[in-house]
């Protein structure tokens, strides 16, 4: 971790093209700028993404992992990963937990961004569940060789994230400040045309404008998350007022 809390790696997890850079392309272009090597992976393509009755599920799923990837240029991310799974029916199954416990084991990020699944009000299936999938793979099962040692064959060893930022929460704990970087998070978002439905560009920046405002608390722009840290002291404790399992435990006792 930079002095600064830039990671000097991080992979972004989420279910389909444009969800990141609606929610976090700021944080990835400051972080991109600032020398970190950034990582999208993606459950689905998004192929269900289309009204247009003349469109084809295979078609709409091409036009929009080209938008990502022209999203992800605007920003600097390094590399976008695309699971394929089907758009709407992502599940919570070993396969999906075995793919993005190796994208970790191979990028090796410090920090990851993913969907908080634990928010009370209604999110996405594929967002709860690629969140949810994402969290179980930071912790435990991507920090061990008895989980699919079957990468040790690959060269892919045991690595522990020091953080997560989960996007969507409602108890955020997390800012991060991207007064000089909305322009370009704005810029990446709209390469997204596909899902722009034909409304205005000015009423769409109008909307991340005032969203960055209100999340900033009225002084700058920003984006907010909810943050578990793994980081250790010295003694080999987590260096965090609440751990992970407290947090856990809390945010589901909420939700009853």
């Amino acid at each position: 971790m930079a002095q600064n809390g830039t990671p000097k790696t991080a992979l972004v997890v989420f279910a389909h093209p444009d969800d990141a850079d609606f929610s976090c392309a700021g944080t990835v272009a400051k972080w991109a700028s600032e020398g970190c090597e950034v990582y999208y992976a993606l459950t689905t393509s998004g192929d269900k993404g289309s009204h247009d009755p003349e469109m084809t599920s295979d078609r709409i799923a091409e036009i929009r992992e080209g938008e990502q990837r022209a999203a992800a240029n605007v920003l600097g991310v390094k590399e976008c990963v695309f699971l394929r799974h089907e758009d709407g029916f992502v599940e919570d199954t070993v396969e999906l937990r075995a793919e993005i416990v190796k994208l970790i084991r191979r990028f090796k990020p410090e920090t990851v961004i993913t969907w908080d699944p634990y928010r009370r009000s209604h999110n996405h299936r594929d967002h709860r569940i690629t969140g949810q999938v994402t969290i179980d793979a930071v912790y435990p099962l991507s920090r061990s060789h008895l989980y699919f040692p079957e990468h040790l064959e690959e060269g892919l060893e045991p690595f522990g994230c020091n953080e997560m930022l989960l996007i969507g929460s409602d108890q955020a704990n997390y800012k991060v400040d991207i007064s000089a970087f909305l322009e370009q998070k704005m810029e990446a978002a709209w390469c997204h045309t596909s899902q722009m439905r034909g409304r205005p560009r000015e009423e769409f920046e109008k909307q991340w404008r005032d969203r960055a405002r209100q999340m900033s608390g009225g002084r700058g722009m920003a984006e907010s998350f909810r943050r578990v840290s793994f980081r250790r002291d010295g003694r080999g404790q987590q260096n965090q007022s609440q751990p992970w399992w407290r947090v856990d435990k809390a945010l589901w006792n909420k939700r009853q």
